[in-house]
């Protein structure tokens, strides 16, 4: 069973943040240059909301409003769910499944070390199925079939 920790210390974990009080514009183009779909909104060290490109597009360009003129804190969603480095992936996996949300922000000791996504979880999932398939194909060899 792979945990966050397992996941976080492959990953190059740099976070992306913006602060409540920025614009939705900022969380934007922070998005679009690193090509992420979330941002982590930390407000002096704190986590106190995640905003994602579906919350951009649904609260903010959707009804015309705009993300030049509206900050994060009206559109974020606040105290998210979070995980921790002993979680496992499978319990990720049931969360974001669960609560119908795709990325969960990694904290310990109410510090945040990265962010796991659905996609981190595939990726995970790719992996093992293909050394599984591996595995059986080295053993129908080695067994003569």
């Amino acid at each position: 069973m792979t945990t966050v920790k397992q996941c976080i210390d492959q990953k190059t974990n740099t976070i992306f943040s913006v602060r409540s009080s920025d614009y939705v514009e900022v969380a934007l183009l922070l998005m679009r240059d690193n090509r992420v779909r979330s941002v982590l909104v930390i407000d002096d060290g704190v986590l106190v909301g995640i905003v994602s490109q579906g919350d951009c597009a649904i609260k903010v360009l959707l009804p015309n409003n705009s993300a030049k003129q509206t900050v994060v804190s009206k559109i974020m969603t606040a105290k998210p769910l979070t995980v921790s480095l002993s979680n496992s992936l499978d319990e990720c996996m049931a969360i974001m499944v669960h609560k119908h949300i795709r990325h969960l922000p990694v904290v310990e000791n109410n510090k945040v070390l990265g962010v796991i996504s659905i996609g981190d979880i595939v990726k995970s999932i790719i992996e093992l199925q293909g050394n599984q398939i591996k595995f059986l194909e080295t053993y129908i060899r080695g067994h003569g079939v």
